[in-house]
């Protein structure tokens, strides 16, 4: 029973949300306060509260969308059937239930403390967004995609935004002096943690599109109107590779023309960008149009989850950039 709940909630997917949200938080946003001569300013129960209400957001993200999914995994992932086989549907609506209303809390605790507005609709938003994801829109023309990548770039982007409010609630009014008003610090923190948001936005998007190339038996079966079942399999893997190609040419833009610490092609950002992920992505492109059937496209979706992780660790590289610069 517990191992299926751990499946249920994908407790592997969940662990890798919060080594992402303290990767931003240590070796993004602390590195550049210390190079600004702020301290480390975020409390570490705010980070532990934003930690437990994504993570718990995301795990009854992940039941409700088993819960929608049962005649669909019947066919695409029998083995991996888990509610109505060994967890009932009541049981997992309720888990759903209680694991967004601990997520929610959590979410506006942060929101409260830091007098944050985004924070709180965030927080809000996402567990309906995820909701009617599942129960519906996933099975609709890229709309699925699109909503799962939002919620993907919004994970690291909630650090940018609570340290910013914690910035401004603290620091904006010091004796009668804003503080922040002569230096970029808001703005630096908002970018560098925003280009991860848009790398985790576009590799999200395309290993979505790539499930679907995997799993489009089923959703032809069920009638879901999803990309492959819409353009075929040739033109989606078109737009897939433009999407591939879009983020490395975002990635090399990002390290050659907008990051402040050196990155010529000796450094060891560069090194990292190639080897890490211009390497792995050309690969993803080339088991892509290989694939043919479902298992060749599940490789090409692990492989793009594998580039995911390694885009995020990026952060240990940038950390270690800037403090040089410091």
């Amino acid at each position: 029973m517990i191992r299926d709940l751990l499946r249920l909630v994908r407790w592997e997917n969940l662990l890798m949300t919060i080594l992402v949200l303290l990767l931003m938080e240590k070796l993004v946003a602390v590195p550049i306060l210390d190079k600004a001569l702020f301290p480390e300013v975020l409390p570490h129960y705010i980070i532990l509260l934003i930690c437990m209400a994504v993570v718990f957001i995301q795990a009854g993200g992940n039941v409700i969308n088993d819960y929608f999914d049962i005649k669909i995994d019947a066919i695409n992932r029998p083995e991996r059937l888990i509610v109505s086989r060994s967890i009932s549907k009541t049981t997992a609506m309720l888990l759903h239930q209680v694991l967004s209303a601990i997520g929610i809390v959590a979410g506006l605790a942060v929101a409260v403390v830091l007098r944050s507005w985004s924070l709180g609709l965030i927080f809000l938003f996402v567990p309906g967004l995820l909701w009617f994801y599942s129960s519906s829109y996933k099975r609709q023309f890229m709309v699925g995609n699109l909503i799962v990548s939002l919620a993907a770039a919004l994970t690291p982007f909630v650090i940018a935004i609570a340290n910013v409010a914690y910035l401004e609630l603290h620091f904006s009014n010091v004796n009668g002096y804003n503080v922040l008003a002569d230096i970029s610090l808001t703005h630096d923190i908002y970018m560098s943690i925003g280009i991860f948001s848009v790398f985790a936005f576009i590799s999200t998007w395309v290993r979505e599109i790539e499930k679907d190339m995997q799993d489009q038996e089923g959703d032809r079966e069920l009638e879901c109107h999803t990309m492959p079942v819409k353009w075929g399999e040739k033109s989606t893997k078109v737009f897939v590779s433009l999407l591939i190609l879009v983020m490395a040419a975002m990635l090399c833009y990002v390290n050659f023309r907008m990051l402040p610490y050196p990155h010529g092609w000796q450094s060891v950002t560069t090194r990292y960008l190639v080897f890490g992920l211009l390497i792995p992505i050309a690969c993803n492109l080339y088991v892509l149009w290989k694939a043919k059937i479902s298992s060749d496209y599940r490789n090409a979706q692990l492989l793009t989850k594998a580039i995911m992780v390694i885009g995020m660790f990026y952060s240990v590289v940038f950390a270690i950039s800037y403090a040089a610069m410091a």
